[in-house]
């Protein structure tokens, strides 16, 4: 299975997202902000990032951008609440380089949906 990062400021959020995809198999490096995630990459391998778009230090798309540039072919998943604001940032977010979006909030499935989608597998569990 996938070392996947995950950057989410919300505990609870971050602490669910990791609990599934441990749960489907895959290794988690769980990280709070973007800044925090950048220099996890620093520090370790991953076959995917999957990034909130708002939060502090530095936000998803920042993040997305920095990856483009220093990381380009690393799998992206952005994900952001649901509202029209949202909505849009999610846009702008697969615009930037993001290969999926999801609206908060969403189930386990959805989010294994996807992994399985980027990373090129049918099933993820």
């Amino acid at each position: 299975m996938a070392k996947i990062l995950i950057i989410e400021d919300d505990p609870n959020v971050r602490a669910a997202i990791e609990h599934g995809l441990t749960q489907a198999g895959h290794s988690v490096l769980p990280t709070a902000n973007g800044k925090e995630g950048m220099n996890a990459l620093r520090q370790s391998t991953v076959d995917l990032v999957v990034t909130d778009i708002f939060m502090p230090e530095q936000e998803g798309l920042e993040t997305i951008t920095a990856l483009r540039k220093q990381y380009p072919k690393l799998p992206v998943i952005a994900i952001s609440g649901g509202n029209v604001v949202s909505e849009a940032m999610l846009s702008v977010a697969r615009e930037l380089g993001a290969q999926e979006v999801i609206e908060k909030p969403f189930g386990l499935n959805s989010l294994l949906t996807a992994v399985g989608k980027v990373l090129g597998n049918s099933k993820t569990q």
